[in-house]
């Protein structure tokens, strides 16, 4: 098995053994938004995941999870695919 790989099934492992763990308080950002009473807009657009849930699953175990290796996958294709583009941008110079 190649060295990235074993890499990804790591931080999946990691991710499903820590995921539990996650806290379910407000980061800094949003207390001080409370604190300083500052409402927040209504969002032109939620996103794919928004607070890192998939809405469509309803135990938020699972969804967090899934939203975490959707992300892991997403973001490790997207390093690969540009690495490999400024890798050949490289070999061509």
């Amino acid at each position: 098995m190649k060295g990235y790989v074993k890499v990804l099934t790591l931080i999946a492992i990691g991710l499903a053994i820590l995921i539990p763990f996650a806290s379910s308080y407000p980061d800094g950002l949003e207390t001080v938004a409370k604190i300083l009473n500052i409402e927040e807009a209504e969002p032109i657009w939620k996103g794919f995941m928004p607070d890192y849930t998939i809405p469509t699953i309803e135990n938020p175990y699972l969804s967090t999870l899934a939203a975490g290796f959707f992300g892991l996958i997403t973001v490790s294709a997207a390093a690969y695919i540009l690495g490999n583009l400024i890798s050949k941008q490289e070999e061509t110079k």
